[in-house]
């Protein structure tokens, strides 16, 4: 497998959007082959519209428990992708006393769009998607088609 990580973490600012976004979604695709968390600097319920996005997938995203930083009962990670400046901040912090890789995804809050539910949730499906893709580019040997 190479330089493939056994286990992931994911980050962004609350864990409520983008971060349980891309575990779920990481999770979907190679859960049974990696182990996949997230957490955020501050914790915050979960999205409705994280929620909403997911479902078109098949994919069931309402019993996410968000947590911290300071949460996390394993620090065993291979892989920390941050996904806010403000994570990517406390990931580096993190991985002083840890031997980790971390990589910087800056990725829109798709909270910050106002206007009708469908202009929120077209953005949310925006953020799923454009994760989904650079998750598959960031995974692409695992992805292969099992035969």
């Amino acid at each position: 497998m190479g330089d493939f990580p056994a286990a992931v973490l994911f980050a962004c600012s609350e864990n409520s959007i983008r971060s349980p976004m891309a575990e779920a979604l990481l999770k979907h695709l190679l859960g049974h082959r990696i182990y996949v968390d997230s957490c955020g600097v501050r914790a915050q319920e979960i999205d409705p519209f994280v929620v909403a996005a997911l479902d078109e997938l098949g994919i069931d995203r309402r019993n996410h428990q968000p947590k911290t930083f300071e949460d996390l009962e394993d620090t065993s990670y291979d892989l920390i992708i941050s996904l806010s400046p403000e994570a990517q901040h406390s990931a580096v912090e993190m991985t002083r006393t840890m031997a980790c890789d971390v990589e910087f995804w800056n990725t829109f809050d798709p909270s910050l769009v106002e206007g009708s539910r469908e202009a929120k949730l077209a953005a949310y499906r925006d953020v799923r998607d454009q994760l989904l893709e650079r998750i598959k580019r960031r995974f692409p040997a695992e992805l292969k088609p099992q035969v």
